[in-house]
C-alpha cells in the first residue's frame, strides 16, 4: 500500500477543485490562465488538507519505531529508521511491536512533496495571482497594455510585502549576530506569512464555528427558511434594478462613443473590442440608432478613456448575468419552499410541484420520486438538520476549548490532543487518520465556507451556477492559499504535534519540518501564536449575538435577522414579490397551454376542410376566422373591451419585466430606466 494510498487521494481530490471550478466559474467562456491558476490553487490547499492526516500517522509510526529503538532494542518486523533514511527489518524479537500503517508513506516522499506544494501556492498566492487579477480587469487593449496595467497596480502591493520582510529581518539581526543562513531566511519569511494567515484566519473561525451549526438548525424550520428567502428576494430586487440602471448607464457611454468614432478612425478598433463585450441586444439596438443618426457629432474619447470604459462594460455585464441569474434561482428556491408547505398540509403523500422542472434525470425517474421527496421534505429533513447542527455545536464547543487551552502539556487539555493520544497508546492509525481529517475538514469548512459567503460591496463575491467573474475566482485562490498552511500548523498545535508550541522533544512531521523552527522569532512562537487563538472565543460570542450584522444593518447593508423590524418590512415586500412572479407564470404556462390547444385543435381542421382563404394560421397574437364561425363552441373572454393580455398587463403593471431582453432605447436613442411603478415598489427600501 505504499504510495498507493498517496496516489488515490492526488486524483481525488484534483476532481474535487475541478467540480467546484466548474460550478462556480465558466470553463468554456472564462479565459484559460484565469482558471489555471484558480484551479492550480485550490487543488494544493485541498491537497494539504488530505495528505496531512497521512502525515501524521506516518509520523506517529516512526515515533514508536524510534522510541522501541531507544528502549527495548530490536524489534521483530519492527522497521528501524537509519541515518541513510532506509527502514531494515529486525530478525531479533522483543515482546513490543510496531504496526506499520495501512497508508504509511516511505520516506523522503512527504517532505519532498510538501516542498513542492507549500513554495507552489506560496508564488501563486504572492505573485502570480495578484498579477492576474489586475491582468483580467485591466481595460487595455493589448497583451502588453493589460501587463503594463497589473505591473503599476502591484507595484505598491509587492511593495509593502517587501518593507514587512525587511522590518522583520532588521529585527532579527538587531537581536543577535549576523550570520543567518538561507534555511533561516526562508523561515522569516514562512513565519512572516503564517502570522498574516492566522491573524485572518482566527476572524474568519470565529465566524464559522457559530454559524454553520446555527444555519443547519435554523434550517430545520421551514419557516424560517421561508422567511429569509422573501427577505433575500426583497434584497435581490434591489440589486437587480441597480444592475440594470448602472448598466443602462455604461450602454449609454458606448453608444455615444459608438457614434462619434467614426469607422475609418484610429481607435475605431477600441470601440469594436467594446462592443463586443455588450449584449446582443444592445449591439443590435446601437447599429440602428447609427443608421438613423443625422450626423450628431460628439467629442472623440481619449485611449485612456475608452481604457476605463472598456473595464466598466466588462464588470457591468458580469455584474448585470449575476443579478439575473440569481433573481431565477431565488425564485426557484421560493417555489420549492411554498410547494414544501403546501405539500405538508395535503393528504396526499406525493410532492407536488406549482411548476414542472424543465430536466428529469434518471435520479428523480427511479430514485427521488415524489413519494420519497415528500418523506423527505415532510417528514425526515427537520429531525436531520438537528441532529446534524447538535453534532457540530459539540465539534464547535471542541475546537473553542482546544484553541484556549492546546498550550497546556502538563496536564493535557486539548480535547483533540487527548483524543490523538489514546489513539496512539493502542497504534490505531485508522482512528487517528479519521480523527484528524474530521478535526482539519470541519475547521476548513468554517474558514472556507465563510470565504465562500463573505462578499465586500460586490468587489468581491463568490457566485454559483458559472456566474463568478475572474477576479472573485483568482482572490478565492489567493485567500486559500494564504489561510491554508497556518490552519495546519494550528491544526498540529492543538494535538500537540508541533514542537514550536508544545516543547516536546519528539519527530516532528514532514509538514512542519518543511516550515522550519519558528524559535527564530520567539515573540511570535512563545507569544502571538500562543494567545492570539484565544481571540476565537470572544468572536464565537459576538457571532452568537449578531453583533456583525447588526453593525452591517446600521451601515446599509442589511442582514436577516428574525427580530428586527426593517427584516419584517422586507420579508413582507418579498412575499409580494414571489406572490406576483408566480401570477405572472402561472397566467404565461395558462396562455401557453391554451395556444397549444387551439393550434391543436382548429390547425387539424383546417388543413383538412378548408380553404386558403377562409383559414388563417393561429398564432399568439392573432385571431383566426375559424373562431367567428365557432362561437357556440369557444368563448373569448373580454373584460370592459380589453384583450387577456392587456388585462394580464394591468394586473401586472407594478411587477417588474424579468425577461432575459434588457431595458430597451427611445427612439431617441436614451436607454428607457426602469418604470415608475417599479420604483414605487422600492421606496420604503
Amino acid at each position: 500500500m505504499s504510495g498507493v494510498v498517496l496516489a488515490i487521494v492526488v486524483v481525488v481530490v484534483f476532481f474535487l477543485a475541478l467540480y467546484l471550478l466548474q460550478r462556480y466559474g465558466d470553463l468554456w467562456k472564462q479565459q484559460r490562465l484565469v482558471l489555471l491558476g484558480t484551479l492550480l490553487s485550490w487543488y494544493l490547499c485541498f491537497l494539504i488538507v488530505f495528505i496531512l492526516p497521512l502525515d501524521v500517522s506516518t509520523t506517529i509510526y516512526k515515533q514508536c519505531v524510534h522510541d522501541s529503538s531507544n528502549h527495548t532494542g530490536p524489534v521483530a518486523g519492527v522497521r528501524h529508521i537509519t541515518e541513510g533514511g532506509s527502514v531494515p527489518h529486525s530478525s531479533h524479537s522483543t515482546t513490543k511491536v510496531c504496526v506499520e500503517p495501512w497508508s504509511y508513506i516511505p520516506d523522503g516522499v512527504l517532505p519532498v512533496f510538501w516542498r513542492v506544494v507549500y513554495w507552489t501556492s506560496q508564488f501563486l498566492t504572492w505573485l502570480l495571482l495578484p498579477f492576474m487579477q489586475s491582468y483580467a480587469r485591466s481595460g487595455a487593449f493589448s497583451i502588453a497594455g493589460k501587463i503594463k496595467t497589473a505591473l503599476i497596480e502591484n507595484a505598491i502591493y509587492y511593495g509593502t510585502y517587501l518593507l514587512i520582510f525587511i522590518s522583520l529581518l532588521i529585527y532579527v539581526s538587531a537581536h543577535s549576530l549576523w550570520n543567518h543562513t538561507w534555511a533561516e531566511l526562508q523561515t522569516i519569511g514562512i513565519t512572516a506569512a503564517n502570522t498574516w494567515g492566522l491573524f485572518l484566519l482566527v476572524l474568519l473561525l470565529g465566524y464559522g464555528l457559530v454559524e454553520i451549526p446555527r444555519s443547519y438548525w435554523l434550517s430545520s424550520s421551514h419557516v424560517y427558511l421561508l422567511a429569509k428567502t422573501y427577505f433575500k428576494a426583497a434584497k435581490m430586487a434591489t440589486e437587480k434594478a441597480a444592475a440594470e440602471e448602472n448598466l443602462a448607464d455604461v450602454m449609454d457611454e458606448v453608444a455615444d462613443v459608438h457614434q462619434s468614432v467614426k469607422y475609418n478612425h484610429s481607435l475605431r478598433k477600441c470601440v469594436d473590442t467594446i462592443l463586443t463585450k455588450c449584449p446582443i441586444e444592445y449591439q443590435e439596438e446601437m447599429g440602428r440608432n447609427v443608421e438613423n443618426s443625422h450626423g450628431e457629432q460628439n467629442a472623440l474619447p481619449t485611449k485612456r478613456s475608452l481604457f476605463n470604459l472598456h473595464k466598466k462594460v466588462i464588470s457591468a455585464v458580469q455584474r448585470h448575468r449575476q443579478t439575473q441569474v440569481q433573481w431565477l434561482i431565488l425564485f426557484e428556491d421560493a417555489f420549492h419552499l411554498e410547494d414544501v408547505a403546501k405539500s405538508k398540509s395535503s393528504p396526499l403523500r406525493h410532492f407536488t410541484r406549482s411548476f414542472p422542472l424543465a430536466h428529469h434525470g434518471w435520479i428523480r425517474r427511479f430514485i427521488y420520486t415524489p413519494t420519497v421527496e415528500w418523506y423527505w421534505e415532510c417528514v425526515f429533513r427537520q429531525g436531520f438538520c438537528r441532529v446534524l447542527a447538535v453534532l457540530l455545536c459539540l465539534l464547535s464547543a471542541a475546537v473553542v476549548w482546544s484553541e484556549c487551552t492546546f498550550f497546556s502539556t502538563h496536564p493535557v487539555l486539548s480535547l483533540f490532543a487527548v483524543f490523538i493520544q489514546m489513539a496512539e497508546k493502542h497504534y490505531n492509525y485508522v482512528c487517528i487518520e479519521m480523527a484528524s481529517f474530521v478535526i482539519i475538514l470541519f475547521m476548513c469548512i468554517c474558514v472556507y465556507s465563510t470565504v465562500f459567503r463573505i462578499r465586500v460591496f460586490n468587489y468581491y463575491n463568490l457566485v454559483p451556477h458559472h456566474q463568478t467573474d475572474a477576479y472573485s475566482l483568482q482572490f478565492s485562490g489567493m485567500l486559500f492559499c494564504r489561510l491554508t498552511p497556518p490552519l495546519c500548523l494550528n491544526f498540529l498545535g492543538l494535538i500537540h504535534m508541533d514542537s514550536a508550541v508544545s516543547h516536546q522533544d519528539r519527530i516532528q512531521t514532514s509538514y512542519t519540518s518543511i516550515m522550519g523552527s519558528m524559535r527564530l522569532l520567539s515573540f511570535i512562537s512563545d507569544g502571538f501564536y500562543i494567545y492570539y487563538p484565544m481571540l476565537v472565543l470572544l468572536l464565537c460570542f459576538a457571532t452568537f449575538y449578531n453583533l456583525g450584522s447588526r453593525c452591517l444593518n446600521l451601515l446599509g447593508l442589511y442582514q436577516y435577522i428574525a427580530d428586527d423590524e426593517l427584516a419584517s418590512d422586507l420579508v413582507d415586500e418579498g412575499r409580494e414579490l414571489i406572490r406576483r412572479e408566480r401570477r405572472r407564470r402561472q397566467r404565461a404556462e395558462e396562455g401557453q397551454n391554451r395556444r397549444w390547444a387551439w393550434k391543436e385543435k382548429y390547425g387539424v381542421q383546417g388543413a383538412n376542410g378548408r380553404t386558403r382563404a377562409g383559414y388563417t394560421e393561429l398564432n399568439g397574437e392573432r385571431t383566426s376566422p375559424v373562431l367567428e364561425n365557432k362561437k357556440n363552441d369557444i368563448t373569448f373572454t373580454r373584460s370592459n373591451g380589453k384583450t387577456e393580455e392587456e388585462q394580464q398587463a394591468s394586473l401586472l403593471q407594478d411587477y417588474s419585466s424579468d425577461d432575459s431582453s434588457p431595458n430597451r432605447r427611445s427612439v431617441g436613442g436614451r436607454y428607457l430606466s426602469l418604470s415608475p411603478p417599479l420604483r414605487g415598489i422600492f421606496d420604503d427600501v
